[in-house]
């Protein structure tokens, strides 16, 4: 889901770690603040949809679904679109949203998924896998149910905020946890995310069977500048997530060489476009 609204500028302990990423209880609220915000709907999800470019007929497995603002877009684009959540009560506000014939299922992505090998074209995951401990066993059920030549279009939050956050810092090589709070709709939360360093993510990518085709650090939708004046220059000229587009090779055997190929973007680019466990993606999905 696309789940992040915005990036804490202090990081603290939840009150309360049980109910540590529980988007049941604040999926309405959530839901609301995510729709028309600068974040999600004038960066994560236009660069997501740029990244995704023509995908009418394609199958698409929207992993983290969220509400579904993300799954509505790509349908509206001409995509056959399946959405997952682990989230019940996100998954009820994407059936509200996409329709009673919407194809959602509620799913753990640290489990094993309910579709055979090769089901999809794509799958897109926005702002999911930084809920995740673990990359491996989801990326390689990820890569099980596209098609070779296949496309997994993921977002994360970008491990140099999360880094540069905390004090004292933490080992940067090391996967480490970092929680806080989210406050909107007069609601606080608490939250748990895992920081990666960017070779651990492409590292996680590559093991799975994907070959790197592009790393993007895109721009916001021009069209904020004038909805979010300060907002959008603060977000202009930082990090805030990182884009992934990752490929199974086209070979049955998967032998191609795996690294990054043509088209790759490290930099700031043009716009390019946007729980697992617990998560809920565009959903900050």
């Amino acid at each position: 889901m696309d789940r992040v609204t915005d990036m804490p500028e202090t990081l603290a302990q939840p009150a309360d770690p049980a109910r540590v990423n529980d988007y049941d209880s604040f999926a309405e609220a959530y839901s609301a603040e995510n729709e028309n915000n600068l974040v999600n709907a004038y960066y994560a999800r236009p660069a997501m949809l740029d990244l995704a470019g023509d995908v009418a007929g394609r199958r698409i497995l929207d992993a983290g679904c969220g509400s579904g603002p993300l799954s509505a877009a790509l349908r509206d684009r001409g995509a056959v679109v399946t959405g997952i959540d682990a989230s019940a009560g996100m998954l009820a506000l994407a059936k509200q949203r996409l329709g009673d014939v919407a194809d959602v299922h509620q799913v753990d992505l640290r489990d094993r998924l309910p579709f055979d090998d090769g089901s999809f074209d794509d799958v897109v995951s926005s702002l999911v896998l930084h809920y995740l401990e673990d990359w491996g066993p989801t990326l390689a059920e990820l890569r099980r149910v596209l098609r070779p030549g296949g496309r997994l279009i993921a977002s994360v939050d970008h491990p140099f905020v999360a880094y540069t956050i905390q004090e004292p810092r933490p080992d940067y090589f090391a996967t480490t946890s970092y929680t806080f709070d989210w406050t909107f709709g007069g609601q606080t939360v608490p939250m748990k995310f895992w920081r990666k360093p960017l070779h651990a993510m492409t590292d996680a990518f590559t093991t799975a069977g994907f070959r790197l085709s592009t790393i993007s650090e895109p721009q916001p939708d021009p069209a904020a500048r004038e909805l979010f004046p300060d907002g959008f220059h603060d977000l202009s000229a930082k990090p805030c997530f990182l884009f992934f587009v990752v490929e199974v090779p086209p070979s049955a055997t998967g032998s191609d060489d795996q690294g990054l190929s043509g088209g790759s973007c490290l930099g700031r680019g043009g716009l390019a476009r946007p729980s697992a466990a617990s998560s809920s993606g565009e959903g900050g999905k």
